[in-house]
């Protein structure tokens, strides 16, 4: 089985690269978990980003041999730190501004599936929910509203 991706045609003129992006990618973690959990989350977290909004990946990447590689997100991703509260109004104030927004709760710790995963989220409404991590993308004014408090991530 060959996992090698193609590699893109060389560009024949180059789009200037943005110096100050429009929108925000940012992931709020619950600051006491774990080192572990805290990339886990990451991970889970961004992974819906990318599939709720298709055009904050780039292209796919290409070294000088021509071995192919995933596409990533166009711009950086800020991990910012807070207490309980702090993601649970924060969790708020994203859904009254309507931002594409991803959860992981407590409760995903203990699944080992997707399936089971979205079935212990829909079991808790909104206002019980045990926030552990949130992703959300939009545009910077927005994100930084709804983060206000956040740290950024040590």
């Amino acid at each position: 089985m060959d996992n090698t991706l193609t590699a893109p045609a060389p560009a024949t003129a180059t789009a200037p690269v943005p110096a100050r992006f429009d929108s925000k990618i940012a992931v709020l973690l619950r600051e006491d978990l774990a080192p572990w959990q805290r990339l886990n989350v990451t991970a889970f977290l961004v992974s819906g980003l990318g599939t709720a909004v298709p055009e904050l990946i780039g292209e796919p990447y290409a070294d000088a041999d021509g071995a192919g590689y995933l596409p990533m997100f166009r711009q950086p991703v800020l991990v910012l730190e807070g207490g309980r509260e702090l993601l649970a109004t924060a969790h708020g104030r994203a859904l009254a501004r309507g931002l594409p927004l991803a959860v992981f709760t407590a409760d995903l710790f203990a699944t080992g599936n997707d399936r089971d995963n979205r079935a212990a989220v829909r079991a808790v409404a909104t206002a019980g929910l045990d926030l552990v991590g949130l992703a959300l993308h939009g545009p910077r004014n927005a994100v930084d509203k709804v983060l206000k408090g956040a740290r950024m991530h040590p």
